[in-house]
Formats: structure tokens, C-alpha cells, sequence
């Protein structure tokens, strides 16, 4: 052994095996790297599954695993525009980015495979849906004040001199009763020597007439201050006295001491301030959000320093009807019962209001269910109707003041999640379910519709069911590995990248040639049914034009009976998986538009739906398949502006205006803002000069009411400060001028090609006109020139007879 470690021997042997060492080594780390990577290998990665297999509920777990465990073909995608799909690698031809492969999705286009281990890597943790009654806790800061209905002013009520205080500090505990005035007045004197001669005059002339003098002599003395107990002392003593004693009108504290002994008073001025610290205000600041849980009569529990860990209660008996427009709070004021004394005015205090939340989001007080209350002093709460004790006022039934009884159907208890289940953006938010029934652990993403919050939990409107799990922990790393692969996410509810990608560089797709990887096969009914759908989500558009609510309203949920009406169960593969996706989204935008609470909220809605309605017919290739096989669909006029004929020298006037548009896009694809601004004043000033008065009367009524609205866009544009509002203006005006060409096909020399810009405007799209079919984005100029996901030819140098209905030129509405 000690010869086998000798240096020349160990060199000996290294070198006559150093092959065979040198393959073993590369052989170890080779299989080091491949079980390292099959470790960090997400399950839903290791067994591709087709965009078009078959697909059925996401709660399937046949499904689910027939998909993770079937063998089939790779499919490519791009991560910008996803409803690109083809067998090979390759180029997109929209942007011209890779390709990438097709993540695997089990039953939607949101949803995670994963292995088990990897999911407790994570800590990932679920907790049910679950119907239940819930606690908002409403918690804020205030003050202990006086109660101003039991405060009392001792007033001169005749003019005189103050000979004497009784009481000469403030602080100093008073009873009803109590002397706290020696006062010297003239007047007085006077009128008790009134009653003294008043008295003389009745005993000598018993049936000198009916005029009670001696009673008028009394009321005068009463009118000016006198108790009954006085008078009766004058008329005993037979004699006016120059000064009067005051007594306190209240039991209380002095609070206030206005005057000094030896002051002249006048009749009306405060000499105390008098209060009864008995029971005291609590003047509270409520935050506008925490408004829905805060009703009159409730309870109140707060804490002082003074005592520390002794819980203190109270009753609300107001809420300011006016919020604060610098604090945005609201003030609450709440009844409290000091009979100990050992609350003070100014104390500082920390209060909660503890709220059960019922369905719909209302207030439940079982104390108060079927109760009957004082609507001024809340302390007073009956069994059955009847009058206040304290201001004598008719009670009124708890339920009037905005409680409920409790509800004994579980079902109408509200459906509820943890807060840390959600991740908000905005009126929606993104929940991660685990689906159940699967042989890996699988998550789908859910946009759903929150109400509002209560403590720790959210009241959900919309998108879930009672006994799913969510996702309480973890969510934000499932959503993170949704986005690396593309799919919708908080970040990018559309899928694919962010907003700042490049477009530009590559070719466009043509008007006219469409790529067979673009088509998709559709059965004939559920295209008809989406068809039909689109027509009324446009009378959703026409509805918000006329600032009606109610019709608004209405038109949503018209909307909302027809999406429930299109059946998809002949979809399988990708397009189910699309329309999945957007059957959630619009149902989302036809509830909350169905109870939208104002117009702002309501276009706001539009606006999402006309988006989602947008990207839906890109994904399923609407456009394409109604172009090839569905051209003669009856609905299809309805998503087309009427053509009226209007004479050929006016059509040629008309082309101007374009002219001057065409303009005013080469200067915003450059970036220059004069020459937009330019362009914008000549256009203006062109259209200015056009008049319908020679047209007949419907040809009049069409222009009129087409160029009333190009009329308020242009103003608009001429009042526009910067290049970015400029562009805003810009988008308004294509839309405008695609609906006039179409409508009333100007002359122009060449053909008009439509295009639209996915990215533009924070993803919401946009469209343009131009005289060419290469693009050149005026929204994002040298940024983004290139960038332009639709480019279709509109034909107008030739009239068009209004029934026609030529595929090729059909063009999707824009509003």
C-alpha cells in the first residue's frame, strides 16, 4: 500500500488510465446536470399537449390527465400576439419575433402544472371559499366633548350691577338650585314695587274692576327672572328689596365665568356657563371607505389612556351628511354615559366599530333586528313602537336605519375570501384556484368581481364558488411563472410582453393574404351566435351616447341574457380555451356595467368591453373566417355603418379633408408636433368650408349628425397642449373619418388602408388611416414605427351600391 502511494508509481497509474478517468468524469457530470434540471423542472413543462386536443372542464380530472400524460405534436406561439399558431419554429408575421413553444395548459389559458414537491417548495397554501357571515372592523381616533343639549347659560335677564359671585372660579360642582348671583338692579326694585302697591290697592278696593293688577305685577316679576319662592317673600315682606339673588337653572360643572363682581350687565349677557358632564360626545373621524359600515344607533367601543385595558361603550347618534374635502373623513358623534364622572372632556380616545357584514354588503345588528329605536337618542331602544323618553319623538323600526335581521339561508349569507387571496387591479382582481380532481397540483387564474372589503376578507360578486380554494400564499409566484410563459396575468391580462417591445424592423401581413396558421375552424352556429352578440354590444355603445344611466344599465343586461345564450360546446382545444377566457371577461364587464352607479363607471365598462370584444376576435380569427366562410351572414351588416349615396362632386370635396388627415399622420409618425398642429389647422379650416344644404333630406340628416361629431373632435384637437394629448385627438379623429368613408365613400385617387396598433394607449388599441399599406404608427412615431398587428384594404374610387356586402371590404366597427 505505501509503494502504491509513492509519487512516481501514483503518476505511473494516472497516466495509463487517464482515458477512462476522463470519460467517467464526464459521464458523472452529465448525469449530476440531468437530475439537477429534472428537480427545477415544472411539471407542466415535462409533457407538451396541443393547443387543439380535446378539452372539457377545467374540474375535470380525466381531462386534466389525459392532457399531462398524451403525447402529441409541439406547437409554436408568439409571445407578443398569441393567437399566432404553427407546427415549426419560425418568425412571427406580425412582429417578427421567435416563435416559442406552446406551454401545455390544463383546461384554460391561465392554469399551472406542477409537481407536489415543487408546490410545498413554494408554500403555496389554500384556504376554501366558504359562505359565512364576516366583521369589518371600522377603527378610529377622536375626542370626549361636551354634550351641547345639556349644557346651561345663566344670563342677566334684567339690566344691573353683579354685587356678588357665589361662585368665583370655574371648576366648581353646582346643583340645581344652588344661589350664584347677589345682583342690584333698578328695574327690579321697580317692578316689585309695582306688586307691593298692586296688593295695597286689591285689599282697599276689592271691586275696584276686573284688571288683576296684582297678577300682571307677578308675571312681570317671573318675565324678569324671579322664582315663585321670591315673590312670595316680596308679598310677605311688604317691602322691595334692591337686590335679587340668582340660582343655578342646572346641575353641572362651571365651565365658563364670564364677569367679575362689581360689573355691569345688560339684559341677555352670560355671567356662567353651566354643564352636565354626566353624559358627554364623542367626536369621532371616519374615513370615507369605511362609510358602508357605519350606522346610526350602533355601538361603539373605545379605549383611553387614562385607563388603560377598561373598554368604554357608546351609541352614534350622528353622521355628518358633509364630508371634509381636505381630511376626506366624515364626522361621526357618539351618546356616552359618564354617571361615574370619570370620563373628561378632551380626552383623547381610540374607538371600534365592529360590523357583521350580510349579503350584498348590508349591516347586520342581531341586538337591534326587529327593535324599535329613537331616531334622536339612540340609548333608547324598545321591544315595540312607542315614543322616545328623553324628546318625546315616535320610535322607529331598526331596519329603517339601514340594519338586517339575521338571514337563516346559508345561501344568502355573502360568498367571501381572504384578502390575501386577491391580487387587485382596480374594480377586478386576480384569484388563483386549485383545481380539484387533478393528478398534479393545478392552478387556473380567475378574473373575478370584488366587492367591498370587511377586516380581512373580501366579499366576492362575481367568478367564484362556494368550496373552491384559493390561493392565500404563493399567488404572486404562480403569477410570475404565468407571465415568463405568456399567459394572462395581473401584469399582462392579454398575455405576451410588456408595452415597451419594438415592432418595428419586420414585414407586415398584407390586406388580401392571410397565412393558413391565422384560420381558425369555427362551427358555423357559434360564430352566427358571436355575431349576434357583437350587434348588441354595439347598442351597449349607442345606449352610453345618450348619458341615460337606466338604459345603460339596461343595454348591459341585455347584453349579458345574449352571451349566456351562445353555446360552445362544439369549441375543443385552443378556441375553447380562448373563449373560456373571454366568456369570463365579459361577464365581468355585463355585470359590473348592469349595476354601474354613474357614467364614469359605465365607460369605463364600455371601454373594457370594447377591448375584450376586440382581442376576442382577434384571437379566434373572426375577421379571417367571416371573410371566407361566413360572408353571407345577415348579421354582419349590422356591424357595418349604412352607405348613403351622396353626389360625386361632394364625395370630391370630401377627399380633402383626408388629404389634410394623411397630412397630420406623416407629421405624428415623425414626431413633429408643429407640423400635426399645422396639418390640424388646415384640416379644420377645410372641412369648415363644406355644407350639406344642397343634399336631399336624408343624405342632410346623415352628414349633419357625422359632422357634428368631426366638428367637436377637431375643436378638441385645435385645444390640444402637447404631442401626447395630440395623439389622443388623433385616435378620436380616425375612428370619426373610417366611419365617413365608409358611410360616404370620398374620392379619393387611391385606395385608404385601415390599420390598428395593439400597444397604443396602455393596450387598449387604436386604429389609423393611411394612403399605403406600409406602416407608419403615428402614436408611437420613431418609438414603435412598424408596429401594426391588422392592415386591410378599404376601396373608395368607386361608388357602392348600399345592399352590397363585399367581404373584402368589410371593416370592424370603431367607436
Amino acid at each position: 500500500m505505501h509503494d502504491f502511494f509513492d509519487g512516481e508509481a501514483w503518476s505511473a497509474w494516472l497516466h495509463r488510465y487517464r482515458w477512462r478517468i476522463r470519460v467517467a468524469g464526464c459521464v458523472a457530470i452529465f448525469l449530476s446536470g440531468a437530475v439537477f434540471a429534472w428537480s427545477l423542472m415544472p411539471a407542466g413543462r415535462s409533457t407538451p399537449s396541443p393547443p387543439d386536443g380535446g378539452q372539457a372542464s377545467p374540474q375535470s380530472a380525466a381531462t386534466v390527465s389525459e392532457a399531462s400524460t398524451k403525447p402529441a405534436a409541439q406547437w409554436y406561439t408568439c409571445a407578443m400576439h398569441p393567437q399566432i399558431r404553427q407546427r415549426k419554429p419560425g418568425k412571427c408575421p406580425i412582429c417578427r419575433m421567435d416563435l416559442v413553444p406552446v406551454e401545455p395548459s390544463a383546461g384554460g389559458l391561465r392554469t399551472l402544472v406542477m409537481r407536489p414537491e415543487v408546490k410545498e417548495l413554494l408554500k403555496i397554501q389554500t384556504v376554501p371559499v366558504e359562505r359565512r357571515y364576516v366583521t369589518a372592523k371600522v377603527r378610529m381616533v377622536g375626542k370626549l366633548d361636551y354634550d351641547e343639549t345639556r349644557l346651561a347659560h345663566i344670563t342677566a335677564w334684567v339690566a344691573g350691577r353683579l354685587d356678588r359671585l357665589f361662585v368665583n372660579y370655574t371648576g366648581v360642582q353646582v346643583r340645581q338650585g344652588d344661589h350664584m348671583v347677589y345682583m342690584y338692579s333698578e328695574e327690579l326694585y321697580t317692578a316689585q314695587e309695582e306688586l307691593i302697591q298692586a296688593l295695597r290697592f286689591q285689599r282697599e278696593n276689592p271691586n275696584a274692576g276686573r284688571v288683576n293688577l296684582v297678577e300682571s305685577a307677578r308675571e312681570k316679576l317671573r318675565l324678569l327672572g324671579l322664582t315663585e319662592q321670591q315673590i312670595r317673600e316680596i308679598e310677605e315682606r311688604g317691602r322691595a328689596e334692591d337686590h335679587v339673588t340668582i340660582y343655578a337653572p342646572t346641575s353641572g360643572i362651571v365651565i365658563q365665568k364670564l364677569r367679575q363682581e362689581g360689573d355691569r350687565v345688560n339684559v341677555g349677557d352670560r355671567i356662567y356657563t353651566v354643564a352636565d358632564l354626566s353624559h358627554l360626545w364623542l367626536r369621532l373621524d371616519a374615513y370615507e371607505s369605511d362609510l358602508p359600515w357605519i350606522r346610526y344607533g350602533q355601538q361603539v367601543t373605545f379605549t383611553t389612556a387614562a385607563y388603560p385595558g377598561e373598554i368604554f361603550k357608546g351609541r352614534i347618534s350622528f353622521i355628518d351628511p358633509v364630508l371634509n374635502a381636505q381630511t376626506r373623513t366624515v364626522k361621526v358623534r357618539v351618546n356616552v354615559d359618564n354617571a361615574s364622572g370619570r370620563l373628561k372632556p378632551e380626552m383623547f380616545v381610540h374607538a371600534v366599530i365592529e360590523s357583521k357584514v350580510a349579503a350584498g354588503g348590508r349591516v347586520l345588528d342581531p341586538e337591534l333586528a326587529g327593535k324599535w329605536i329613537s331616531p334622536m337618542h339612540p340609548e333608547i331602544v324598545k321591544d315595540g313602537p312607542g315614543f322616545c323618553d328623553i324628546c318625546g319623538m315616535p320610535l322607529v323600526r331598526a331596519e329603517a336605519l339601514g340594519f338586517v335581521a339575521a338571514e337563516t339561508d346559508p345561501q344568502e349569507m355573502p360568498l367571501v375570501i381572504p384578502v390575501s387571496a386577491a391580487l387587485v387591479t382596480g374594480t377586478r382582481a386576480i384569484v388563483y384556484v386549485e383545481l380539484e380532481g387533478t393528478d398534479k397540483p393545478t392552478f387556473e387564474g380567475r378574473e373575478v368581481l370584488l366587492g367591498p372589503r370587511a377586516g380581512d376578507h373580501y366579499i366576492v360578486r362575481h367568478g367564484l364558488f362556494e368550496g373552491e380554494r384559493v390561493v392565500i400564499n404563493g399567488n404572486f409566484k404562480i403569477d410570475s411563472e404565468l407571465q415568463i410563459q405568456a399567459k394572462p396575468t395581473m401584469m399582462t391580462p392579454d398575455g405576451g410582453g410588456g408595452g415597451g417591445h419594438d415592432h418595428g424592423g419586420g414585414p407586415q401581413p398584407k390586406s388580401g393574404g392571410t397565412s393558413s396558421t391565422m384560420v381558425m375552424n369555427l362551427p358555423d352556429s357559434f360564430v352566427q351566435q358571436v355575431r349576434e352578440m357583437l350587434a348588441v354590444a354595439s347598442q351597449v355603445e349607442l345606449e352610453l351616447k345618450t348619458e341615460d344611466i337606466e338604459a345603460v344599465r339596461a343595454a348591459f343586461q341585455h347584453f349579458r341574457r345574449k352571451l349566456d345564450l351562445i353555446h360552445a360546446e362544439k369549441l375543443a382545444g385552443h378556441p375553447a380555451m380562448v373563449w373560456r377566457e373571454f366568456l369570463m371577461r365579459l361577464s365581468n364587464d355585463a355585470i359590473e356595467g348592469s349595476e354601474a352607479p354613474d357614467m364614469d363607471t359605465a365607460r369605463r365598462v364600455v371601454q373594457s368591453l370594447r377591448h375584450n370584444l376586440n382581442r376576442l376576435q382577434q384571437q379566434l380569427m373572426l375577421d379571417h373566417a367571416s371573410h371566407s366562410a361566413h360572408a353571407d351572414h345577415a348579421s354582419q351588416p349590422a356591424v357595418r355603418p349604412a352607405t348613403i349615396e351622396l353626389p360625386d362632386w361632394f364625395r370630391q370635396q370630401l377627399a380633402t379633408v383626408y388629404a389634410g388627415y394623411f397630412a397630420m399622420r406623416k407629421a405624428l409618425a415623425a414626431d413633429d408636433l408643429v407640423a400635426a398642429q399645422a396639418a390640424a389647422s388646415q384640416l379644420s379650416a377645410t372641412f369648415a368650408q363644406l355644407s350639406g344644404d344642397r343634399f336631399e333630406p336624408d343624405q342632410r340628416a346623415a352628414w349633419e349628425q357625422e359632422s357634428r361629431q368631426l366638428a367637436a373632435i377637431l375643436t378638441a384637437l385645435q385645444q390640444a397642449p402637447d404631442i401626447a394629448a395630440v395623439r389622443t385627438q388623433f385616435s378620436l379623429l380616425s375612428d370619426q373619418l373610417l366611419a365617413m368613408a365608409l358611410r360616404f365613400r370620398p374620392m379619393l385617387e387611391h385606395d385608404v388602408f385601415e390599420l390598428h396598433c395593439p400597444m397604443a394607449f396602455e393596450g387598449r388599441g387604436a386604429t389609423w388611416l393611411q394612403e399605403n399599406d406600409q406602416a407608419g404608427n403615428p402614436y408611437y412615431g420613431s418609438k414603435m414605427l412598424s408596429c401594426a398587428d391588422k392592415i386591410q384594404r378599404i376601396e373608395l374610387l368607386q361608388s357602392v351600391d348600399p345592399s352590397a356586402t363585399d367581404p373584402a371590404e368589410e371593416v370592424q366597427p370603431h367607436d
